[in-house]
C-alpha cells in the first residue's frame, strides 16, 4: 500500500538517514521516512529472548535505544512517534503496537490520496455508431464483457471490450411497425443472461442473450402507462431473488419481484412447453391478480401524474427510490415493511426538479442533478434539506454518477461541461468541456463503467468515449488541486497562484519557498482568474460563484463584485483599467464596473455603453492606453473598442482577410481590409461568403484564448507592423495591426493539441506559448513582424525553446524580468507551477523539497558562459527529465510563514489577468487531435546562434579601480566566530510565533479523559460545598431563631 501525497520509503535500498538534512527532517514526518531496512532493525530490538516474552519499551528506553539502532532521527521524533502510538497512554509500547499504527496511518493516508486523485483523460473520441436515432441506453454485461447500446428506433449495437462494434440487431415487435415502435429504456438482468427493453407500445419484452438471435422469451402487455426507465437488481447471495422496477408516464412505479428468478421470470402455460422458443405472452392483469406464484408486483403513484425520469432499488436501504422533474415529490423513497402489502414512502421536494440521482452506499448519499444547476447531496433519512450542495455548473445538470472506490461524484450539465467533485470536501476538482456538437433540442445519455474507467456520453446519435489513463506519475505538486491561474509581483519577487480547491499562495521566486496561503476564498466554488488592481495593493480574484472578490495581502475580502447576478459563471478574464474594471467569459456582453461605486462591500455591475457586439461568448480582453480596447470571442471575432466612449468600431477575423483575397474581383471593398462594420448585423454577403469553397478549419478552430499588445514598439502607427498578437483554439499565433486593420502574420505554433495559450514579456522580445498537454514553447519575436507587408507572413519567429514542464494542460502563462533575465512561469492542471528562462535552465517547481537560488544560478552562468552555453543547448533538446529521481520524489514543503510579511505585501505590481479551464473546453471540441509531438531537436540545432544572437555586444567599459574589500581591511568584525557554529545556524529556524498554527492551551497536554475526570471532581465539589454552604446556614438561621425566641421569653 502506497500513498502518492507521502514518500514512504519502502526500498531496502533506501536509507534517508545519513543523507537527510534538518530541512528534511522538519518536511516530513518521522514515520513516513523509515525505510524496510529500519523496520527490519527496529523489529529486532522488539525480539524477545524466549518466543513466550513480549518485549515492552518506555518512552525514555524507546527514545535512546531507537536513536540507537536506526542511526539517524532525534529523540524528539521518537518520542513524538511514542505518543502516536501509545494512544491509551499506557507508558509503554510493544512491536503489536507500532506496526498496527503503521498500517492504520497507511491505510488512512491511501483512502486520502484516493479521494483527492484527479484521474487523467485520453482525447476525446467518438465511436462508429450505426444508430440513426437517439441513443437511449448503454449498459455493460460483466457475465461476456460487452457493451450493449440502443437507440430509439430499435437498433441494438453490440460491442467487444475493445469497444469494436461486433454486430447490430433490430429489437422489433410483432404487434405494431418499426416506424411506429420506440425503445424507451434497457436493463440488463444479468443473473438470467437476459435484457428486458421498453416500448412505447407499452410493453416489456425479455430477450435471451444466450442465443445468437436474440429471441424474445417474454411480452409483458396491458401496462397503463408508458415505461420510460428500467432497473434490475439481484441478491449476489441468492439469485432467485431479483427486483425488476420500472417507472412510466402517468406517474406511477411499479415493481416486479421475482422469487425464483434462476428457475424461470414467471409462470409459463402448458402449451408453451412443446415450443420453448416461442413466446410468452403475459398480461400485467395476471401479475397484479397473483396467477404468476414465481413473482408478486408493488407499485405507487406519489409522483401524481408526472413522467417518472428514473428509478432504481437499493439494497442497503431496500427501498425504490424515483424521480421526476417536478418541484413537488421530486424524489420518492418506497420500501415494504413486513407482514405488510403496501408501499411506506417519504420524499424530498427540490426546487425545480431534478434530471438524475444516483445513491452511494457507503457514504449514504443520494446526489441529485438539478434543473436550478445544483447538484445535491441528501441523507435518505434527512428529507428537510439537503447535507451538501456542489456548486458550479451554469446549466441545468442533466447526469449525476459516483466514482465508488474513490468517493467522487460526476456531473454533466446541459452545457456539455463535465465536472469531478470531491465528495468528503465538496470541492470541484475537475473541469472538462466536451465537444459535442452544438444543438439546441438534444438529448444526452451519461454512463461510468468505474471497471474499465470508462465515460460514455451520448448526444443524440453519437456516442463519445473519454478513457481515464492510469497515471503512476510521482510528480511533486504546488497545489493539492488543479493550478488555474499565475501571477507575478516584481516589486514582492513574489508569485501568486491559484487553484480550483479555491486556494491562493505566494511564493518567493528567488528560492520556491511558500510564503503564506488563503484557503476557501471563494467557498468551496473555484477560482478561475485573478487579477492585481491598478494601485498595485489588492488582488482580484474571479471565481465560478459568479463574484469576484477584492483582498488585500492579509487576506481581508474588502469588496465582492455581485458578476453572475447570484448565479454560476466562468470568469475567464478580469482586466484592471484606471477607470473600470471589466469582467468577461460566459457571455456576448462585457460586464463593467466602476470605480464611484466602490463605497459598499457588495457592489452591482454597471452598463456597458457599447451594448452587445460579438455573436459569441468573449473569452479575452487587452488593452492599449491611452483607449484602445479588444476583446477576443469564442467564434474568433475580435473586437476593436474606444474605451473612453465603450462604442465598437471595428472587427477583425482572420478568415475573413482570407475571403476577400479570394473574391477581390467581384467585391473588393466589402469587408474593407479584414473587418466587418460593427454597426449592423452581419450582412448577407457573409452568409455567402461563408458558403464559398474554401477548406477552412471547424467552426470554432479560431477561438481567441489571449490577446496581448505589443506596447514596447512605441513607433508602430507610423512605421508599420503589427502590435497585437492573438492565439487560439487552432494552435495559430496570429499577429495583427489594429491600425491599418490587417492581418500580418501566422504560423502554427502547436500541431494538433487544439487550442493554446500565450504570453509576452514587457520588451515584447519573447512570446511563450503552452497548449494542453503540457508543451512550452518559446520564440523570439523581436524582429517579427516589424513592417507591413501585402501578403500574409506564414514563415514561424524563431523558436528558442521547446520542452514539456508539466504532464496536463497549461493553464496560465506569466514573463518576469529577474536580475536581466527574463523567467516563463507556468501552472498547470497537474497541480504544479513551474519556473525557468527562456535560453534553458533548469525547471524548478514551486513546492519542491529542494529550495533553489536562481540568483546564484545565473551568477554561475555569467561566469562561465561557454559552458553553460552548451550544457543549456543539451537540456534543450533532452528536457525531460527535468528533476532527477529524488528530487522527484520529494514531498513538497509547507512552510508555515503566514504572518512574516504581512506589512510589507501591501505593495504589488498589476499584471494581465489568465484564463483557466477554458482551453480544455476547446481541447474536446477539436476531434480531429492527432498526437503528434516534435521537440523541434533539428530547429534547435540549426537555430542554436539565436539564443546568442539575443545578446547585446559591445565595446567593454573600463572597470572601475577595485577597493580593497571591508572583510581584508577588518577580519575580526567578520571571523571573529567559528565557522562551525554559523554553519550551524544556518538556515535559520522560524520563531514559534511564526509556526504557531492555534493559540497555545495548557489543558491541550493532558489527555481528554483526564480533562473530563478533572471537570467531574469540580462540579462534584461545587455541589457538595453548596450543599454544605445550605446547610450551615440552616444551623445559623435555627441558632439565631432559638436565640429570639429564648429573648424573648426572658423579656416577657
Amino acid at each position: 500500500m502506497s500513498s502518492p501525497s507521502h514518500s514512504l520509503a519502502l526500498d531496502k535500498g533506501s536509507q534517508p538517514g545519513p543523507d537527510r538534512t534538518e530541512e528534511d527532517h522538519g518536511s516530513c514526518l518521522l514515520e513516513n521516512q523509515l525505510s524496510v531496512g529500519d523496520f527490519v532493525k527496529i523489529q529486532r530490538a522488539f525480539e524477545p529472548l524466549e518466543p513466550s516474552q513480549t518485549i515492552c519499551m518506555s518512552r525514555e528506553e524507546f527514545m535512546q535505544r531507537m536513536t540507537e539502532i536506526v542511526g539517524w532521527g532525534t529523540k524528539e521524533e521518537y518520542g513524538k512517534l511514542f505518543d502516536k502510538v501509545d494512544v491509551v497512554q499506557d507508558g509503554f509500547i510493544n512491536w503489536d503496537k507500532l506496526t498496527s499504527f503503521m498500517l492504520l496511518a497507511l491505510y488512512e493516508n491511501d483512502e486520502r490520496a484516493k479521494a483527492t486523485v484527479v484521474p487523467q483523460w485520453k482525447e476525446l473520441e467518438f465511436l462508429p455508431v450505426k444508430h440513426k436515432d437517439t441513443i437511449q441506453k448503454v449498459i455493460f454485461l460483466k457475465s461476456s464483457s460487452r457493451y450493449l447500446t440502443i437507440s430509439k428506433e430499435g437498433l441494438l449495437g453490440i460491442w467487444g471490450e475493445n469497444l469494436k462494434l461486433q454486430e447490430t440487431l433490430p429489437i422489433t415487435s410483432d404487434a405494431i411497425k418499426l416506424k411506429h415502435l420506440w425503445v424507451t429504456s434497457l436493463v440488463s438482468l444479468e443473473n438470467v443472461n437476459k435484457i428486458a427493453v421498453a416500448f412505447t407500445s407499452k410493453e416489456l419484452c425479455f430477450y435471451d442473450l444466450l442465443s445468437k438471435e436474440f429471441p424474445c422469451q417474454y411480452k409483458l402487455q396491458g401496462l397503463k402507462g408508458t415505461p420510460i426507465c428500467l432497473d434490475y437488481w439481484y441478491d449476489p447471495l441468492d439469485a432467485n431473488e431479483s427486483i425488476l422496477s420500472f417507472g412510466d408516464i402517468t406517474g406511477k412505479v411499479q415493481a416486479i419481484a421475482f422469487t425464483t428468478a434462476l428457475i424461470s421470470l414467471f409462470e409459463r402455460p402448458a402449451s408453451a412447453c412443446e415450443d420453448e422458443e416461442a413466446t410468452v405472452t403475459i398480461n400485467w392483469a395476471e401479475l397484479l391478480s397473483g396467477y404468476h406464484k414465481c413473482c408478486y408486483t408493488l407499485e405507487h403513484k406519489l409522483h401524481h401524474g408526472d413522467w417518472v425520469r428514473q428509478v432504481t432499488y437499493n439494497a442497503s436501504l431496500d427501498a425504490i427510490i424515483s424521480s421526476t422533474t417536478n418541484n413537488t415529490n421530486t424524489v420518492v423513497l418506497a420500501w415494504r415493511e413486513k407482514s405488510k402489502k403496501h408501499l411506506k414512502m417519504t420524499s424530498f421536494n427540490i426546487a425545480q426538479g431534478i434530471h438524475a440521482f444516483d445513491y452511494h452506499s457507503r457514504l449514504n448519499l443520494i446526489a441529485t442533478a438539478g434543473i436550478n444547476n445544483k447538484v445535491c447531496l441528501w441523507n435518505p433519512y434527512v428529507v428537510s434539506k439537503p447535507v451538501g450542495v456542489l456548486w458550479g455548473h451554469s446549466a441545468s445538470v442533466l447526469a449525476v454518477q459516483f466514482f465508488a472506490t474513490r468517493k467522487q461524484l460526476f456531473s454533466f450539465s446541459k452545457d456539455k461541461i463535465l465536472r469531478l467533485w470531491d465528495i468528503q470536501h465538496q470541492l470541484s476538482i475537475q473541469r472538462i468541456a466536451c465537444s459535442l456538437p452544438k444543438s439546441q433540442d438534444f438529448r444526452c445519455l451519461f454512463h461510468f463503467d468505474e471497471a474499465h474507467g470508462r465515460l460514455f456520453i451520448s448526444f443524440n446519435h453519437q456516442l463519445a468515449l473519454l478513457a481515464m489513463e492510469r497515471d503512476t506519475s510521482k510528480r511533486v505538486k504546488s497545489h493539492e488541486n488543479a493550478v488555474t491561474c499565475v501571477l507575478y509581483s516584481s516589486v514582492l519577487k513574489q508569485v501568486i497562484s491559484s487553484d480550483v480547491g479555491s486556494t491562493v499562495s505566494f511564493w518567493t521566486i528567488d528560492t520556491g519557498q511558500k510564503i503564506k496561503q488563503f484557503t476557501g476564498c471563494h467557498g468551496n466554488a473555484e477560482i478561475s482568474t485573478m487579477a492585481l488592481d491598478a494601485n498595485e495593493t489588492r488582488l482580484l480574484t474571479g471565481s465560478t460563484d459568479g463574484t469576484v472578490k477584492v483582498w488585500d495581502f492579509n487576506g481581508y475580502c474588502r469588496h465582492t463584485l455581485n458578476v453572475g447576478q447570484e448565479g454560476a459563471v466562468d470568469i475567464s478574464q478580469i482586466l484592471v483599467l484606471k477607470k473600470t474594471i471589466l469582467v468577461i467569459g460566459w457571455d456576448r456582453a462585457i460586464t463593467v464596473f466602476r470605480p464611484q461605486n466602490f463605497n459598499q462591500f457588495f457592489i452591482q455591475p454597471g452598463e456597458w455603453k457599447g451594448g452587445i457586439q460579438h455573436r459569441d461568448d468573449i473569452l479575452c480582453a487587452a488593452f492599449l492606453p491611452p483607449h484602445t480596447l479588444v476583446t477576443g470571442s469564442y467564434d474568433g471575432e475580435i473586437v476593436l473598442w474606444n474605451n473612453n466612449t465603450e462604442n465598437a468600431h471595428y472587427v477583425l477575423h482572420p478568415d475573413y482577410q482570407r475571403l476577400l483575397k479570394a473574391k477581390s474581383d467581384t467585391v473588393p471593398q466589402k469587408l474593407l481590409g479584414c473587418g466587418r462594420s460593427c454597426l449592423s448585423h452581419p450582412l448577407a454577403d457573409q452568409a455567402t461568403l461563408g458558403a464559398c469553397s474554401f477548406e477552412t478549419d471547424t467552426k470554432y478552430n479560431n477561438a481567441v484564448m489571449r490577446l496581448c499588445f505589443l506596447e514596447a514598439r512605441k513607433h508602430i502607427a507610423a512605421t508599420g507592423g503589427a502590435n497585437l498578437v492573438s492565439c487560439g483554439g487552432s494552435g495559430y499565433v496570429r499577429f495583427w495591426d489594429t491600425f491599418k486593420k490587417q492581418l500580418l502574420a501566422e504560423f502554427l505554433a502547436h500541431s494538433g493539441v487544439g487550442s493554446i495559450i500565450m504570453a509576452t514579456n514587457k520588451l515584447n522580445r519573447y512570446l511563450a506559448t503552452g497548449d494542453l498537454d503540457g508543451w512550452l514553447k518559446i520564440w523570439n519575436i523581436e524582429e517579427y513582424c516589424l513592417n507591413s507587408s501585402k501578403s500574409k507572413i506564414t514563415q514561424a519567429p524563431t523558436l528558442i525553446r521547446s520542452f514539456q514542464p508539466h504532464e496536463d494542460q497549461i493553464t496560465s502563462l506569466e514573463i518576469c524580468e529577474l536580475s536581466g533575465h527574463s523567467l516563463i512561469i507556468s501552472s498547470s492542471a497537474d497541480c504544479s507551477v513551474c519556473v525557468t528562462d527562456a535560453c534553458g535552465s533548469p525547471v524548478w517547481i514551486f513546492g519542491q523539497a529542494k529550495h533553489w537560488q536562481i540568483e546564484s544560478f545565473f551568477s554561475l552562468s555569467k561566469k562561465d558562459t561557454n559552458v553553460i552555453g552548451s550544457e543549456i543547448q543539451e537540456e534543450s533538446i533532452r528536457e525531460i527529465p527535468l528533476l532527477s529521481n529524488e528530487e522527484s520524489c520529494l514531498e513538497p514543503t509547507e512552510l508555515s510563514l503566514l504572518n512574516k510579511k504581512n506589512k510589507d505585501e501591501s505593495i504589488c505590481n498589476i499584471r494581465p489577468s489568465e484564463l483557466i479551464n477554458l482551453g480544455i473546453q476547446y481541447k474536446e471540441r477539436n476531434i480531429y487531435k492527432k498526437k503528434t509531438h516534435s521537440l523541434y531537436n533539428g530547429e534547435v540545432i540549426q537555430k542554436s546562434s539565436s539564443a546568442f544572437r539575443s545578446l547585446s555586444i559591445g565595446a567593454l567599459k573600463e572597470l572601475p579601480e577595485v577597493n580593497t574589500p571591508a572583510f581584508l581591511l577588518d577580519p575580526e568584525k567578520y571571523f571573529r566566530k567559528e565557522p562551525e557554529e554559523d554553519g550551524r545556524r544556518i538556515p535559520e529556524l522560524p520563531s514559534l510565533s511564526e509556526t504557531l498554527k492555534a493559540v497555545f492551551v495548557e489543558k491541550n497536554l493532558f489527555p481528554k479523559d483526564i480533562l473530563d475526570r478533572e471537570q467531574r471532581t469540580k462540579q462534584l465539589y461545587q455541589e457538595t460545598s453548596s450543599d454544605v454552604k445550605i446547610k450551615r446556614n440552616k444551623k445559623v438561621a435555627e441558632k439565631s431563631f432559638q436565640r429570639t425566641v429564648a429573648y424573648h421569653s426572658v423579656y416577657i
